[in-house]
């Protein structure tokens, strides 16, 4: 059982909640893989997906997740709500709640978004990605996804390769793998690595080559220009020419490595297309890790407030 009502971000887990959640998401990934892929654990629970920014892959993972676990489920996106009316976020909930839901998976632009709701709500909060600063759900897959592919994640080494300035992928994917025991070098521009970022305990590199040879596994993050305030690089062709990765770069390695990328890809500028669909690359394994494990996250969330 999770020690939280929330998952809020990796932060605030510990390695044995991590795990729990794993192994949970390793068992529904077998129902997954069944003629019949639903199971009745949430057949009672109401879940409300809040969105306040574009999604596609995350908020179609959790509403999959949720219909496979019997849940009722309602869906609100803010582009058509009242809070373009001026509706703050609690009442916006509190009218939601209102309704008799019992969990919110929430994305907000503004970091502590999802934190700020659970000291004020009684329902079962899960944080979609709060701004830049954490996607829970994100690490807990690309977890799930190198460890089917890499075993125990202790000792192995795992590179974070592009603008790690404006990811919460980062954040989280650091968070989870230092509690994981594992190594974690981040690399890219100067200007997108955040300073002392050193503090939690990573290495920082500029050298993409002796990144990827030094490395088991690759997350690679696309460029977030519309987070992106001022220029941080010259243009996307010289990213690409400096840090853009390519199918003859991963052939030319002296080990085979992972390649992972949280998606959406920018093909031709973090990532070429013959690298992103190469035997490397594990990018459509984390996308069907995804619906794991959020039935798990959600499903131990449940149990939890039961």
């Amino acid at each position: 059982m999770l020690k939280s009502p929330h998952l809020l971000g990796i932060k605030d887990l510990d390695e044995e909640s991590i795990q729990l959640i794993v192994k949970t998401a390793r068992e529904f990934k077998e129902v997954l893989n069944r003629p019949i892929k639903k199971v009745p654990s949430l057949r009672d629970v109401t879940i409300a997906n809040i969105f306040f920014e574009n999604s596609t892959r995350t908020r179609l993972s959790f509403e999959l997740a949720e219909k496979r676990l019997s849940a009722d489920t309602i869906n609100f996106s803010a582009s058509g709500s009242s809070v373009k009316k001026g509706e703050t976020l609690l009442d916006t909930v509190n009218n939601i709640l209102a309704m008799k839901v019992d969990m919110i998976v929430m994305r907000h632009a503004s970091p502590g978004a999802p934190h700020y709701l659970a000291k004020h709500i009684k329902a079962n909060i899960v944080n979609a990605g709060d701004g830049t600063h954490e996607h829970p759900t994100q690490a807990l897959l690309d977890t799930f996804s190198l460890q089917e592919k890499l075993g125990d994640l202790a000792g192995k080494k795992i590179a974070i390769i592009g603008d790690i300035l404006h990811s919460r992928v980062a954040l989280s994917n650091i968070y989870a793998l230092k509690k994981q025991g594992a190594e974690v070098r981040l690399c890219g521009p100067s200007t997108l690595i955040p300073k002392h970022i050193q503090s939690l305990g990573v290495e920082v590199s500029h050298d993409v080559k002796s990144t990827l040879a030094w490395c088991d596994a690759a997350n690679v993050l696309r460029i977030q220009l519309e987070r992106q305030q001022i220029k941080y690089f010259p243009s996307l062709r010289e990213y690409s020419q400096f840090f853009g990765i390519n199918r003859a770069m991963l052939e030319e390695l002296p080990k085979e490595i992972v390649l992972m990328h949280p998606g959406p890809i920018n093909r031709g500028v973090e990532l070429s297309s013959d690298a992103a669909d190469s035997p490397h690359s594990i990018i459509l394994d984390q996308v069907e890790n995804g619906v794991a494990v959020r039935m798990a996250v959600l499903y131990l969330l449940a149990s939890r407030a039961s």
